[in-house]
């Protein structure tokens, strides 16, 4: 981990906050709107504070932009780059964005931190590897 305190910051209209939860994760969470001002700010201070695992809380997200969206993307691209793994919590005016900008649910999304925190710590089931037919 990055990190054993809690550290946060304060961007334009929104709030950060990143706190290690467990060994594979660090929950960053972000609280008021998530806009062009401030989108790739929050998205560059989600992975320099992620550790092996990052959970993006965004339960307390009031609005949230494309900007946002693809600052989302840009952080999905930066953690495949470092092989670290992700989830995001979305609030209600995440979740109609992704509905719209993300359709076919590409983006790694978990129902509640718990939930979260269970995927990235290996509790769920294994993905089968598919392996190519013998000639």
């Amino acid at each position: 981990m990055s990190s054993t305190l809690t550290q946060s910051a304060i961007c334009h209209t929104a709030r950060f906050q990143a706190a290690p939860r467990s060994p594979s994760a660090t929950v960053v969470s972000a609280h008021g709107e998530l806009d062009a001002v401030n989108a790739q700010q929050f998205a560059d201070f989600a992975v320099s504070h992620a550790g092996c695992g990052l959970i993006l809380d965004l339960i307390e997200v009031e609005f949230f932009s494309t900007a946002g969206f693809s600052a989302l993307h840009t952080l999905n691209v930066r953690c495949a780059e470092a092989d670290l793994e992700w989830t995001l919590v979305p609030s209600a005016a995440v979740r109609r964005l992704l509905q719209i900008c993300d359709p076919d649910a590409t983006l790694p999304t978990s129902e509640t931190v718990a939930a979260a925190l269970d995927t990235l710590g290996g509790q769920t089931q294994p993905l089968l590897q598919l392996v190519a037919e013998a000639s």
